[in-house]
């Protein structure tokens, strides 16, 4: 049986990609810091991480690991000159560096599966360039680099991708999509017309966590509903 971990499993795409990969009869390590996870499926297992934390304590991992995908993000949308920089370090230290200590801590583990796969997360934003995007957009733009980089550095053994999807209706969305009015507009702006489900996102995700995407690695996956390169 395969092992995978999902970082921030608690709740939107990474909850929903624990359950798609323990429907497929995975053992998986599902991760939550804040919101605690009511389970009966005996696939997944939840256990409490905090990814600022300077030692992560990953003891409940098997030694051999098949895959890790970092869920945790934040949107946060102001005008540029109304964000400290202090605000852009720590959206920084959560999208980028929270990933970097949590692969770096599973590395050994990722390196005894033989063909491991690791998938983070970006966003539409850092190929399109929206209004008061500023803020996500820098910080997953690094992660973009670090997939490309790490893709090389790890392959052949850990392949490593990256999705970007556009406004996705989960909690960390909820501000953008909190009325019928918000979630018309939105959805018009997609020439699919309309906003993502966690499920669609995470569908990619297991995907690119199995051995069917055995020869795809170092890509940025855009699942936006056609918002990057399809024009109204």
């Amino acid at each position: 049986m395969k092992n995978f971990l999902v970082i921030g499993a608690s709740s939107g795409i990474g909850r929903a990609l624990a359950e798609s990969l323990a429907a497929s009869g995975y053992k998986v390590f599902g991760t939550f810091n804040k919101t605690i996870v009511e389970n009966n499926d005996q696939h997944i297992e939840y256990h409490a991480l905090d990814v600022n934390s300077d030692e992560l304590s990953l003891d409940f991992l098997p030694e051999s690991l098949d895959g890790v995908a970092y869920c945790p993000g934040s949107i946060r949308l102001r005008p540029f000159h109304r964000i400290k920089p202090a605000e852009f370090i720590a959206d920084y230290e959560l999208q980028l560096v929270g990933a970097v200590k949590v692969i770096q801590a599973v590395l050994p583990r990722l390196k005894k599966s033989g063909k491991a796969s690791v998938v983070m997360f970006s966003t539409v934003a850092v190929q399109s360039g929206f209004n008061f995007h500023s803020l996500v957009g820098a910080s997953k733009g690094a992660v973009e680099g670090l997939t490309r980089s790490l893709a090389a550095e790890l392959a052949p053994a850990i392949r490593v991708n990256c999705i970007a999807p556009s406004l996705t209706d989960t909690p960390l969305a909820e501000a953008l999509l909190n009325s019928d009015a918000k979630r018309e507009a939105n959805a018009k702006r997609h020439p699919l017309q309309r906003v993502g489900k966690a499920e669609d996102i995470a569908e990619m995700a297991a995907f690119l966590m199995s051995d069917q995407s055995s020869w795809i690695t170092g890509q940025v996956i855009h699942v936006d509903g056609g918002m990057s390169s399809v024009k109204l």
